[in-house]
């Protein structure tokens, strides 16, 4: 059986979770009610996005050097931005929003977290919002919880978590409520492979495992529509009814990034999702979309060089995907570090300049006029501001 019937569920008090890297039924939505017109969005890239391969930069000669069948530029198939970087072909649906300027990104770009590159830890860092020096306490919740507690005139209405995974980036002293969709059974590149080898001494559950997924990955009709696809549109499109209503702030995950072999296909099917995702936003919220800021953030970055599977490792420098009518779209933003001798993090991932919470933390300020005291302290503490990179329109 192909599709999973989940119940509709709504729970009164926030839910403690634990983080879960790869998981395939493993996505979260979450919500909260803010007096305000703007509207803020965090997608959760579950396994580390391959920055340089979403966000290509083909004009460092480097990039070409360092990856053979990795796709680099346009002259791969990928879509030309600004002469320097280019898009991903499965993000190609999104070009449209850079050409009208609701669409950018931020490259190198990582959370404090460093050098022991865990999907666990570095994801409960993302969505804690502290540092490496700091311990990580769920009882004071994550940051846009943190947000919430901040803003005194902010009523935490509502917050909804989506299949078996809590959002632990809205837990906290903020009450907050679950929905379960109808879900796929899909599961990501690296949970098929895992299953087959498990699997590769029986023939019977070998060649029921691969017909079952083969069957999911092809797109035949299920309850829903076609695969996991169809749930990142649903994600998206729920998401956008509640912000339509009373809900300012909406938080979901998609997983499925963690490449280390076949990256072509892995990222592909991930990059559908996301776009899939992102536009049932921009059609769900209609005249609303003018006002929402969406940040697709994810836990770190892959090594720049490829490894022998044609795929990429847990990296450190990544990217930060940006979306909506109220974000400055149509460039890049940061400092690009350069992938040569001498310019690499540890000689193997691409160096961060910029710390991702600042980013975060700029749209609160933007969207929400969050005090700079509060972000530095309490929503992200020991973060530096920085300079305001001006993201917002």
């Amino acid at each position: 059986m192909i599709s999973l019937n989940r119940r509709l569920f709504m729970k009164s008090a926030a839910l403690i979770g634990c983080s879960a890297a790869a998981h395939p039924l493993m996505t979260s939505i979450t919500f909260a009610a803010l007096p305000t017109d703007n509207r803020l969005v965090v997608i959760i890239l579950r396994g580390a996005m391959d920055g340089l391969d979403a966000i290509q930069p083909y004009g460092d000669p480097m990039l070409a050097k360092l990856r053979s069948t990795v796709s680099v530029g346009p002259g791969q198939g990928a879509l030309d931005l600004d002469g320097f970087y280019a898009l991903h072909p499965s993000l190609g649906p999104l070009m449209p929003l850079w050409q009208k300027g609701e669409l950018a990104f931020a490259h190198a770009v990582s959370t404090p977290y460093r050098d022991k590159r865990s999907h666990f830890d570095g994801q409960d860092l993302l969505e804690a919002g502290t540092g490496n020096d700091l311990p990580i306490d769920w009882r004071v919740g994550g940051w846009l919880n943190r947000l919430l507690q901040a803003m005194p005139q902010a009523t935490a209405e509502t917050a909804y978590a989506v299949g078996l995974e809590q959002m632990k980036i809205l837990s906290g002293q903020a009450a907050h409520m679950g929905w379960a969709p109808d879900t796929t059974l899909a599961m990501s590149p690296q949970a098929q492979m895992l299953l087959d080898h498990v699997y590769h001494d029986d023939p019977l559950f070998r060649e029921a495992s691969r017909d079952a997924f083969g069957i999911a990955d092809s797109g035949i009709e299920t309850e829903r529509g076609k695969g996991p696809t169809a749930d990142a549109m649903a994600l998206g499109a729920f998401a956008a009814t509640r912000l339509n209503e009373t809900a300012r702030i909406a938080a979901f995950s998609i997983a499925g990034w963690d490449s280390h072999a076949n990256q072509g296909k892995v990222i592909a099917g991930a990059l559908d999702k996301l776009a899939a995702a992102i536009l049932a936003l921009r059609d769900g919220l209609g005249q609303n979309w003018g006002s929402t800021t969406v940040l697709a953030m994810t836990e770190f970055g892959r090594t720049v060089r490829e490894n022998g599977s044609g795929g990429t490792d847990h990296g450190t420098g990544g990217a930060l995907i940006m979306a909506g009518g109220a974000v400055k779209g149509g460039r890049a933003y940061g400092d690009w570090p350069g992938l040569g001798e001498g310019q690499l993090y540890a000689d193997r991932d691409l160096m961060p300049t910029r710390d991702i919470r600042a980013y975060a933390a700029w749209a609160m300020r933007g969207l929400f006029g969050t005090g700079t005291d509060a972000l530095e302290r309490q929503i992200f503490p020991g973060l530096e501001l920085g300079s305001d990179p001006q993201m917002l329109a």
